[in-house]
């Protein structure tokens, strides 16, 4: 998103190469992508909404981040798996569950 920012690259290539890349490359099956029948995995940035991660923000199990001490220009606000709100300003749903990926390779 830095780069975004910066202009550096615009917000679709950030897609294309956050999503769409990764899911082509890896063959993920109905992901990656916005389309009618694809997995609703997205997430919503507030892009003028600094902050900075620390321990008391750090909502994985692990209870570590390599990024701690670091300070972002923007801020994933919202994230969905399967159409389904998950991560909601900081706050985890985790009556909802992920799906296990599938997987088209031909390689």
């Amino acid at each position: 998103m830095r780069f975004v920012l910066e202009g550096k690259i615009t917000v679709e290539k950030m897609v294309e190469k956050m999503c769409h890349n990764p899911a082509i490359l890896f063959g993920v099956k109905n992901r990656g992508f916005i389309r009618e029948g694809y997995a609703a995995d997205l997430v919503v940035v507030d892009p003028a909404k600094p902050w900075s991660v620390n321990q008391d923000n750090i909502l994985a199990q692990c209870g570590w981040s390599p990024f701690e001490g670091q300070t972002f220009r923007s801020r994933v606000t919202h994230t969905f798996v399967n159409g389904n709100l998950v991560y909601n300003q900081g706050k985890i749903n985790s009556e909802v569950m992920g799906q296990r990926l599938l997987f088209d390779r031909n390689w």
